[in-house]
């Protein structure tokens, strides 16, 4: 096989490389940093002058890329990008630059998207990170028409309206831009946050390295305010005008009472009792260790061994006073969720005080019994943080910005969706306008599941919130 006078035979390059490495060796020179041809420790082949995914290469030495790039790429050449420089006749090239592993610290307001991961026709909080990603230089033109090529994963997965703190994603990206997390941030929305990025080794999945999350779920403590009588229930139902009903509101299609503006301040004026808070901090409580949930999610069947899952914690603050109204904090510390889990323990607990029902009923949810647990609205429910296996995901250094972030873009964003729409009340009035249909006979003053209540494998169950919520995170 012929060759041109710039294409060097393997065998003959392989040979002048020892000869020059001895003869430096004999003359006491360092040869360390010497680059030659050697074996990939990815592949285990030669790599020298010859070809490369099909591309002719006169090797990895000084000439092709500089010496830093160069041992970046043969360490690790599948994570080697490119960037645009000029050849000899002034023509736009590709030369490949280092794509490394790394953990964002993120946070977000959930409120407008879809969910957090990406989704196609789906506007998510992964769709918006990839394109700042893209925009801002920290994925190449080569990987920016898929997120897959970038191996993105995320700790927790939330879904449609649901907020996160403190979130991490893995993926893989160009670190070497001055201040790239800057430029990132320059190109997302101001309701999506990277605080900062950890290099990791290239094993490192966020999902799977994510030993527990902790999330945190805001709500008005009017929703313990005692269920109106049935007679008073049924006066009541049905009785607005379709266009006296928010744009957009849930009671369109279900046709129940809207409180007047002197029914919801009169609510709002309501503040939860000793033994009423008590309650309610037994209730969350009794989830508390491992526990079979499949009355707390879709799909799940009481044998699925998914369905277990383990609560480290579950709190419940005092009475925090917002804006004319008093609201409780709970957090919940648990290995994993899943979907609607959160909403749904919040959901069974709102229902259980406002009725006066046993809190006996609770550990009766963790049986073969399938019952309909309504959600509590996603408005309230955000991720506060997730913790690590072994090496901790610090946040710590982020905490200011974390914390001011949380408070402008997620709380005060609660507390005014709230005021402004009275997103709990809609959600209450609804299950008071239905309790046949959402099956809630097992609210009663025993404390026991009646056989109406009792739904067989195979039926759909009906929900008086939307259809989203936390996810499997």
């Amino acid at each position: 096989m012929s060759t041109s006078e710039n294409d060097v035979p393997l065998d003959k390059s392989i040979e002048e490389n020892v000869a020059k490495r001895a003869r430096q060796t004999a003359e006491g020179e360092d040869t360390s940093s010497y680059i030659g041809p050697k074996r990939s420790k990815v592949r285990g082949n030669i790599r020298g002058a010859g070809k490369y995914k099909g591309k002719r290469t006169d090797g990895w030495g000084p000439g092709t890329r500089n010496a830093e790039t160069a041992s970046q790429a043969a360490e690790d050449p599948e994570n080697a990008t490119t960037t645009t420089t000029a050849d000899d006749d002034g023509e736009e090239k590709e030369a490949r630059l280092p794509k490394r592993k790394v953990a964002l610290l993120m946070g977000y307001c959930g409120t407008g998207y879809q969910g957090m991961q990406a989704n196609e026709n789906a506007k998510t909080i992964e769709g918006e990170l990839f394109k700042a990603m893209v925009k801002a230089g920290a994925v190449s033109k080569d990987n920016s028409d898929d997120i897959k090529k970038i191996s993105m994963m995320r700790s927790a997965r939330t879904d449609k309206g649901v907020h996160a703190a403190g979130n991490v994603v893995s993926l893989k990206m160009i670190v070497d831009i001055e201040d790239i997390i800057g430029k990132i941030n320059e190109q997302l929305p101001e309701q999506i946050r990277i605080f900062g990025k950890i290099r990791t080794l290239n094993a490192f999945n966020a999902k799977v390295l994510c030993d527990s999350r902790v999330y945190e779920y805001l709500l008005p403590t009017y929703v313990f305010l005692p269920r109106p009588p049935l007679p008073e229930r049924e006066k009541s139902t049905g009785t607005v005008l379709r266009e006296d009903i928010p744009e957009g509101s849930k009671a369109w299609d279900e046709c129940v009472h809207i409180s007047t503006p002197e029914e919801m301040a009169e609510k709002r004026n309501y503040r939860i009792d000793e033994a009423t808070l008590a309650k309610v901090r037994e209730g969350f409580a009794a989830y508390i260790g491992t526990k079979n949930f499949h009355n707390f999610t879709i799909k799940k069947d009481f044998k699925e061994k998914t369905c277990q899952r383990y609560m480290m914690s579950f709190t419940v603050s005092d009475p925090i006073m917002i804006q004319g109204t008093e609201w409780l904090s709970l957090k919940v510390h648990g290995q994993s969720f899943m979907l609607h889990q959160i909403r749904k323990m919040v959901g069974l607990i709102i229902m259980i005080v406002r009725t006066d029902t046993p809190l006996k009923l609770i550990p009766e949810t963790f049986k073969e019994n399938r019952i309909n647990i309504p959600k509590a609205p996603s408005l309230g429910l955000l991720l506060e943080r997730v913790q690590g296996k072994n090496e901790p995901l610090d946040f710590e250094p982020y905490r200011e910005e974390m914390e001011a972030f949380k408070q402008k873009y997620i709380y005060d964003g609660i507390f005014k969706e709230e005021l402004e729409f009275n997103r709990f009340d809609e959600y209450l009035q609804i299950l008071d306008g239905h309790a046949e249909k959402y099956s809630l006979s097992y609210l009663n003053k025993d404390g026991v599941i009646p056989k109406d209540a009792i739904i067989s494998r195979g039926d759909a169950m009906v929900d008086a919130a939307e259809s989203d919520g936390e996810s499997d995170g």
